[in-house]
């Protein structure tokens, strides 16, 4: 009778890099078959998997950076059939204790990965990932606008009287409409002109953001229609909080095992605190902030304009909540709302 051993099943750790990956390899019970660094190219991940299966069929890999160095990496596997998990950094006292080094760090991901000590990594390959780098941008030319007015508006406070006085009290758009309207050549005197000159700059640059985040809004919102509809229509929930709580889902929401998983990762959920005879809990400061911000968007706005928020909001402040209190409370009901409406393939 022929005796036919199975395929030794081989869990791989990856420590990601710019520009090396170090991968280890443990066989079933945690023993170390090697490590070795490989290029982060397409050929390097070739030849890590090539590497990899040398040691017998690949259960699994985990990794830190899934959405970041190990991005091409995770997609390569991923297209490959391997499952590719997430594995959090060792704790500082881990670090302290048993120092660090790429391949340390590759086998601590493997031995995490091995004892289940890892989670389903965002897939970042359809319209949600579209959306988040798009959103990137948006973001920062946001943020340029933002500082570019606020540019505008402390050179007008310093700046000679009489362009002081033309500008003082103006509306935003005004502001800019007035500023790219000054003509520097005119002025005889150089701070004048110089004022003017840089504050016009400023306004022209302000406009071409504008037309920028419009350009940008014009790509982000049909893929937003596309893929969360139901999202869309709920009460509060406009293009930008969608796009901040799509962006923590990801394209793939079916890896979040629960509503209470969920209300976790946009950090809503109420954390044990308790000790001896005292039970208690505390706020959650942890979780996405982006979500968290987009949650708490939602809230000020149906508190505005939704009778029912509203009332309800009224009814726990008289009964001695603050309202902070209610604002976490009504934070984590909409999250309970918004998990039921995540698109899901």
């Amino acid at each position: 009778m022929t005796i036919v051993e199975a395929a030794r099943a081989v869990t791989g750790g990856v420590d990601t890099h710019l520009d090396v990956h170090v991968a280890a390899a443990l066989d079933p019970v945690g023993g170390l078959l090697g490590t070795e660094g490989f290029t982060a190219d397409p050929a390097g991940y070739k030849a890590m998997l090539s590497w990899l299966e040398g040691f017998g069929e690949v259960a699994k890999v985990g990794m830190e950076g899934t959405g970041s160095y190990g991005a091409g990496l995770a997609r390569f596997l991923r297209h490959q059939g391997i499952e590719v998990v997430e594995v959090d950094r060792q704790s500082r006292q881990a670090r302290v204790r048993h120092g660090r080094s790429d391949p340390i760090d590759a086998v601590e991901a493997a031995r995490a990965t091995l004892a289940g000590r890892a989670g389903q990594p965002k897939s970042m390959d359809g319209a949600v990932e579209a959306i988040r780098v798009l959103v990137v941008a948006k973001r920062s030319a946001r943020q340029a606008r933002s500082k570019a007015l606020t540019q505008m508006r402390h050179l007008g406070y310093t700046a000679p009287d009489q362009l002081r006085c033309q500008l003082k009290g103006l509306t935003i758009p005004a502001l800019v409409a007035q500023a790219t309207s000054l003509r520097p050549t005119r002025s005889p005197d150089p701070v004048t002109a110089g004022t003017k000159a840089s504050i016009s700059s400023l306004a022209h640059r302000v406009r071409f953001l504008d037309a920028e985040i419009a350009g940008l809004d014009e790509l982000i919102e049909p893929l937003l229609f596309a893929t969360a509809p139901a999202l869309l229509a709920l009460k509060g929930v406009g293009p930008d909080t969608a796009a901040s709580l799509l962006i923590t889902a990801g394209d793939n929401p079916e890896r979040l095992r629960s509503e209470a998983a969920w209300a976790h990762l946009c950090g809503v959920s109420p954390i044990q605190a308790s000790s001896g005879k005292v039970t208690r809990h505390r706020l959650n400061r942890g979780g996405d902030r982006q979500a968290n911000s987009a949650l708490w968007r939602i809230v000020m706005v149906r508190i505005a304009h939704d009778p029912d928020t509203k009332a309800y909001f009224e009814r726990r402040v008289k009964e001695g909540r603050t309202k902070r209190e209610v604002i976490r409370i009504l934070k984590r009901y909409v999250a309970r709302e918004v998990y039921r409406h995540l698109p899901r393939g």
